[in-house]
């Protein structure tokens, strides 16, 4: 399968100083999650710019869908159209007078017709949950609401391929995570992501293939576990492993979890612990994951006749439409990010949950639970109601 993004042999130099890449081979597969991670000054924003021909490399070549990119105004015009880019700081991005017209910028330089222009706006707002806010200026939003809108004006040209420059900067850690979830949404709509970042923590839990960069130059790609368990290159790109791997680590060392592979989040880890100390994975006793398509015209009506009788305990919503319905139907949600994690992590204890969704999000849900069912051992009852 042609590779969405390729980097050939890549190098690149800003006007009188060092190169900033030396040599980049990355094929970024259709459809994946990519994280380059690395420090500061390692190439990471250079070589992102390059993916929508904002910079061009001085030796080697960029292919996009298979194509390599020329410099031509018409050329990139449709490379942008395939590849949009959202910058790390929103302000940079965000221009208009009002999101509405921020959000119409792009489209109406494709010379989309205005009706188009109108849908495409209105269908991109809706998708990030702002819905509402077309005519408020942009620079009286929040940090997370300014990202949103930067994030809508790429995705109202449809692009088939996402690039965010450290998405998460200056975000605090609730609307990082929802951010986070945005991202996986469009995923598993069918866009490809690659992303830029320092934090390990996000690129190990959320990346199917992380880059690790230094100094201009790829020192390892593959999944995140090799990538992060690899301590050499890890010292020398000047970052630390991720809590839950440093953890491991240490109990690995001490002959504790001795012959275990590493864990990817809080709940592997504490079933690993819980095998160790018990022998074994509890089996019964477990608590139901209630799930809800909220699609539909009738989403928050029977959403509310739903909880009208004896409730789940906890209550998540993933994906922008959940949480639009769960907000009209005056539901206080225990979980809007990491959702199914901590559903399972309650259904362990005993305790059942109802997760809200839609679209393919809802078979991504089912899968992952049965994944997790198959690998741990476990007994957990889905019901879609």
């Amino acid at each position: 399968m042609t590779a969405a993004i390729e980097f050939q042999n890549v190098h690149f130099a800003y006007p009188d100083r060092p190169e900033s890449l030396k040599g980049i081979d990355i094929a970024v597969s259709r459809g994946s999650k990519v994280a380059l991670v690395g420090p500061n000054g390692a190439g990471k924003t250079t070589l992102l710019l390059m993916c929508n021909g904002m910079l061009r490399p001085t030796k080697g070549r960029v292919l996009v869908g298979g194509r390599p990119v020329a410099y031509d105004a018409r050329s990139l015009r449709e490379v942008r159209r395939s590849v949009g880019l959202v910058f790390q700081n929103s302000d940079a991005q965000i221009f208009a007078p009002t999101v509405w017209q921020d959000v119409a910028f792009g489209p109406a330089n494709l010379g989309m017709p205005q009706e188009t222009v109108k849908k495409v706006v209105g269908d991109a707002l809706h998708y990030v949950g702002l819905s509402g806010y077309e005519k408020r200026p942009p620079h009286h939003l929040s940090g997370g609401e300014k990202k949103r809108v930067a994030i809508a004006g790429v995705l109202a040209m449809d692009p088939e391929v996402l690039v965010f420059d450290e998405p998460t900067s200056s975000l605090d850690p609730a609307t990082s995570e929802e951010v986070m979830d945005l991202l996986d949404e469009m995923n598993h709509g069918g866009r490809t992501i690659l992303l830029s970042t320092h934090d390990v923590e996000l690129a190990y839990r959320w990346a199917d293939k992380v880059v690790l960069m230094e100094a201009g130059a790829v020192l390892r790609m593959g999944a995140p576990e090799e990538i992060f368990a690899d301590s050499t290159h890890l010292a020398r790109a000047r970052l630390k492993p991720p809590t839950v791997l440093d953890l491991f680590r240490e109990l690995r060392g001490r002959r504790v979890l001795a012959d275990a592979a590493p864990p990817k989040s809080a709940l592997a880890f504490t079933d690993l612990i819980e095998c160790r100390l018990r022998g074994g994975v509890s089996r019964d006793g477990h608590g139901i994951i209630y799930l809800r398509d909220v699609a539909g015209p009738d989403g928050t009506t029977a959403l509310a006749h739903l909880l009208a009788g004896s409730a789940p305990v906890w209550v998540g919503a993933m994906g922008t439409k959940a949480k639009k319905v769960a907000r009209e139907a005056g539901i206080d949600l225990d979980f809007t990010y990491g959702v199914i994690d901590k559903c399972l992590l309650r259904a362990v204890n005993g305790e059942d949950s109802l997760i809200l969704t839609s679209g393919g999000m809802v078979a991504h849900t089912v899968e992952r639970i049965a994944g997790y069912t198959r690998t741990s051992g476990r007994e957990i009852a889905v019901r879609q109601v």
